[in-house]
């Protein structure tokens, strides 16, 4: 029961603010206009802030572990590309292809990595490390595959246009560089001025808040419907068959506790709110995007429970 608890206080609190904007949006509160330059701000400016925050306040440093890195990396490469030639095979409508993609490999690993392992052991532990190996290639695939599946690309187009354009979405993405930038300040050991900090505390406090809103009011239920398969097989491989997969290679690994429980924020939590950032920025479908989000982050408080409770009952976290 404190598992399940403990679960739901971490996950439907998100839902809740999802239903919020929902709720403001059909009040004519803010409309589509809002939720576009929402999703910009977040992208552009929130999200790359808070995770050049939350990585720079992190020693790297004392807490490398190079193998755990590897490990978090190669598994996250070879989720994206197992489900994206799976999605190639099997979806007739190539329009959804990105936006599937995207929501089945890419978790709130940094939005719920630190808090998740903060509530169990106190500290941040490994957390930062999963989100270093994992979080620049989220970003990195998210905009190869939204790139290369974009709904109004022009199939003629050479494919040397389109890596160009991939390589150029990657080195300019914003999200990329805060990951890179708090790096960088952590193994330099750079020390802000306590007002710059505040000040940037302040930015990437409002990322997560403000991109929960923008997925609620963005959500259209009556359109979300039409697209109920691909956004039930996205939940369950995001929820049930990566976790299966990658916890059960991390446990025969003998990788334990903090280490563990990060894999399975990394595996089992819901689509990150930003995949919807990414979609309108980078034209992916923003209605099977939305869908897959609200849907994931209401069935993980079950979800995520069950692998935490499996896992204690193993004895691989302590």
């Amino acid at each position: 029961m404190n598992n399940l608890i403990f679960s739901l206080n971490a996950t439907l609190p998100v839902f809740l603010v999802m239903l919020v904007g929902y709720f403001f949006k059909r009040r004519g509160l803010f409309g589509k206009e809002f939720v576009k330059q929402a999703n910009t701000f977040n992208y552009r400016c929130t999200l790359p802030v808070l995770l050049f925050t939350d990585i720079a306040a992190t020693n790297i440093r004392e807490n490398w572990d190079s193998g755990y890195v590897l490990f978090c990396a190669g598994s996250t490469t070879f989720a994206f590309i197992v489900i994206w030639v799976l999605a190639k095979l099997f979806i007739k409508d190539r329009s959804l292809t990105g936006a599937f993609v995207q929501a089945s490999y890419r978790s709130s690993a940094a939005v719920l990595g630190i808090a998740f392992i903060k509530n169990i052991y106190g500290t941040s532990g490994m957390a930062p490390l999963m989100i270093i190996g994992s979080v620049p290639l989220f970003n990195i695939y998210a905009v190869t595959v939204l790139t290369f599946e974009a709904r109004n690309r022009d199939n003629a187009l050479p494919f040397s246009s389109v890596l160009k354009k991939t390589l150029l979405g990657i080195v300019t993405n914003p999200i990329i560089a805060g990951v890179f930038l708090g790096m960088l300040a952590s193994f330099i050991n750079l020390d802000l001025p306590v007002m710059a900090g505040k000040t940037l505390g302040l930015i990437g406090d409002m990322a997560t808040p403000l991109a929960l809103i923008a997925v609620g009011a963005g959500f259209e239920g009556r359109k979300a419907l039409t697209k109920i398969k691909p956004t039930a097989v996205s939940a369950f491989i995001k929820l049930v068959v990566l976790p299966a997969v990658f916890l059960t290679a991390a446990a025969l690994l003998g990788i334990r506790d903090q280490k563990l429980v990060a894999l399975i924020v990394l595996f089992g939590s819901p689509t990150t709110p930003s995949c919807y950032v990414m979609a309108q920025n980078l034209d992916g479908d923003t209605v099977l995007t939305g869908s897959c989000i609200v849907a994931t982050t209401l069935l993980s408080s079950f979800t995520l429970t069950f692998w935490i409770f499996l896992m204690r009952s193993l004895s691989y976290i302590a």
